[in-house]
């Protein structure tokens, strides 16, 4: 059994002496490019294995039809990781944009094209920021593959500055989305 560590006290770092505060994140996961399931499973290994990172849960997996895409996308797989983090959100961040190249991610000037991996961070604590890194994201109270799976690990969640994740969910097109009980990813 794992220690989740307490978002209420601050990390020193051995090295540095730094301090540093225990940060809740949110994290979306989604794939529709080549093996989907084998992409969002080694985006959860490859964030459990990053240093000063706790992954405390997955969601269950979504299929998803394609958002804003451009015609002929493929559907989407979609899960939400939680995490808790002492690192800084452009680090988190640059883990990602890794995580996702390590997958063979291509970045297009085509919005919403298909990937292998994206990975969003939705929340990092009650971090708001509105440089090249918008949190909370800009868009996931519109988004049902991030609220639904998101609303199942945490009912009670709120996104902030944009209220219970609940009742956003109740305000977006959940029939987009279709719950895959047969896909399961796990924490390493």
């Amino acid at each position: 059994m794992t220690e989740t560590p307490n978002p209420n006290i601050i990390d020193a770092d051995t090295l540095t002496g730094e301090m540093r505060p225990i940060r809740r994140v949110v994290l979306a996961l989604g794939s529709n490019l080549g093996d989907r399931m084998t992409s969002l499973q080694g985006a959860v290994n490859a964030i459990a294995d990053t240093p000063d990172v706790w992954v405390t849960s997955v969601s269950p997996v979504y299929e998803t039809e394609p958002v804003d895409a451009p015609e002929g996308s493929e559907n989407y797989l979609n899960a939400v990781l939680l995490l808790d983090t002492t690192l800084a959100a452009h680090r988190l961040l640059d883990r990602a944009l890794a995580v996702e190249d390590a997958f063979d991610r291509e970045r297009s000037e085509v919005r919403n094209a298909p990937r292998t991996l994206d990975i969003d961070l939705i929340v990092v604590g009650d971090r708001r920021s509105h440089d090249e890194l918008v949190l909370p994201h800009p868009r996931a109270h519109q988004r049902a593959f991030v609220l639904k799976p998101w609303h199942d690990l945490e009912p009670e969640a709120e996104l902030p500055d944009a209220g219970p994740v609940a009742e956003l969910l109740e305000q977006v097109d959940t029939t987009i989305i279709a719950l895959r009980d047969d896909l399961e990813l796990e924490i390493p």
